[in-house]
């Protein structure tokens, strides 16, 4: 019987990340940018790019990287799925910069 806990869905969606970085060989820079690409093509929503968009940073991509990832995707996934994610990725920068500036208040 597994363990109970009070996030088992973070808790799973971590181990998936931790099992998936622990199978890959690709650099962190690539993974990130692949994961990336992947929730482009999905559609996925802007708490996805949330989750992403801090190990991206801490893999040395540039929000510049990230923008030619979508253009480099752009052929095919299509222009309004590369839209939405542009969109998506900038909630979820917003979000984050909201978050740290309130953290830093905190400190103060």
């Amino acid at each position: 019987m597994a363990t109970a806990s009070e996030t088992p869905v973070l808790d799973t969606l971590a181990a998936m990340t931790v099992d998936s970085i622990e199978r890959c060989g690709l650099a962190p820079d690539m993974f990130m940018l692949t994961r990336i690409a992947a929730l482009a093509a999905s559609d996925a929503p802007p708490i996805s790019y949330a989750a992403n968009i801090g190990p991206a940073g801490q893999a040395g991509l540039s929000a510049e990287q990230l923008q030619d990832v979508l253009v480099a995707i752009a052929p095919i996934v299509g222009t309004a799925r590369v839209m939405t994610a542009a969109g998506n990725i900038a909630e979820a920068l917003g979000v984050a910069i909201a978050v740290a500036d309130s953290q830093g208040r905190g400190r103060a």
